[in-house]
């Protein structure tokens, strides 16, 4: 059969007018189902299928990451800080400039600042009674550090006087501290820090002030390592943050292994509630341990971190660390639990030219340029003897 054109004009319109009696079909089929009954939406077959309404908000586990690291003793001997002073005070970051990078890695930096920095007005000295220039801080804080132990046995090389001159000038830069205290208040003020969500606690004792006794009324000046004193505030602030960091200024001068005393205060911190414990006062780097406390913590003791700039010429303390440490709080609902990983330090050197031109570098880069004998490797195993 042969259509003429105008058949084929009226085609759809013919598809159309029986598409429109089949559907009309279709809802006359599931209208007469109904049973006469009235509809809502709440009868039609689509309706069935709901979503579900949430009763309770879904709560996903996820991981928050913080590196923590630490520097040795910063202890500026006369020919130090003589080097880096300019026509308009002191610059030390030519000194440190060379690990900058190094010790911006951590999220959180602390540093042992060993001399305290009471400022020209009290006298700059080195050796035996240590008084320090106030911009060895701008400069620290420069270069990324961001909290200062200050407990140690030079704390009450010029009195309460310079400890008052140290905090002022602290506090007038935002560094904040421990270890040494200028009243009553500020002892007892915790020092908890919130880093990328983790809340650390810090402390900081010392064994001794090199025999110079804490004025009468002012106990509060200086932490000192008395037991069982030093673990009241050790159990009191860790239930208020999940890592709490203890520095400890200990253990025998030149030792390259920690001793007895040093071990023996190490588990009592760590059984009190201390995660960390970052030793100070050899003078030489010593080894990183692992302890595992009566309740199944981990708990991470670096007995200590050497020197990380002073004038000191005796064999090891022209090498200090630049330790690490991350921190993984794993959340899950109401239940959280902070992981300790891969402690480490990386050595580091203090280079000079006959204490001219004093220079923080890596002790691999000393070993390199031949500035030292010391091997990066044989250091390395050293510090890691007890945890490879």
């Amino acid at each position: 059969m042969f259509y003429e054109e105008d058949d084929f004009i009226k085609l759809p319109v013919l598809i159309t007018l029986i598409t429109a009696l089949m559907t009309g079909g279709i809802v006359y089929i599931a209208l007469s189902n109904t049973e006469g009954k009235a509809l809502s939406y709440e009868s039609m077959p689509i309706n069935e299928i709901k979503l579900k309404e949430k009763d309770e908000k879904i709560n996903r586990p996820y991981t928050e990451e913080v590196i923590i690291g630490a520097i040795g003793d910063v202890l500026l001997h006369d020919r130090v800080y003589e080097d880096a002073e300019t026509e308009d005070g002191y610059d030390f970051m030519p000194m440190i400039k060379p690990v900058e990078e190094e010790m911006k890695e951590p999220d959180f930096l602390m540093a042992n600042q060993e001399s305290l920095p009471g400022g020209e007005e009290l006298g700059l000295s080195g050796y035996p009674m240590f008084n320090s220039p106030v911009q060895i801080v701008d400069d620290l804080q420069q270069a990324g550090v961001d909290f200062l132990s200050l407990a140690n046995n030079h704390s009450l090389d010029t009195g309460l006087e310079g400890i008052n001159n140290t905090i002022d000038y602290l506090n007038s830069v935002d560094m904040p501290y421990t270890g040494v205290y200028e009243s009553w208040e500020d002892y007892n003020e915790e020092r908890i820090i919130n880093v990328k969500g983790i809340d650390i606690g810090l402390l900081s004792y010392t064994y001794g002030t090199n025999g110079i006794p804490v004025p009468e009324g002012h106990e509060y000046a200086v932490s000192m390592l008395r037991y069982p004193e030093m673990l009241e505030k050790v159990r009191l602030l860790e239930d208020k943050v999940d890592v709490l960091i203890v520095h400890a200024h200990w253990g025998e001068e030149y030792a390259r292994l920690p001793n007895d005393e040093q071990k023996w205060v190490a588990s009592q911190f760590a059984e009190a509630g201390a995660d960390i414990i970052i030793g100070h006062h050899p003078h030489v780097l010593q080894p990183i341990e692992k302890l595992e406390t009566k309740d199944g913590r981990e708990a991470v003791v670096f007995y200590s971190l050497g020197n990380y700039l002073s004038g000191q010429v005796f064999e090891y303390t022209d090498i200090g660390g630049i330790a690490e440490i991350k921190l993984e709080k794993e959340i899950n609902g109401n239940s959280e639990n902070v992981v300790l990983k891969n402690p480490k330090i990386l050595p580091t050197f203090v280079q000079h030219e006959d204490h001219d031109n004093h220079r923080v570098i890596t002790l691999e880069e000393a070993f390199e340029k031949g500035y030292t004998e010391k091997d990066p490797a044989d250091i390395t195993a050293h510090i890691r003897q007890f945890i490879d």
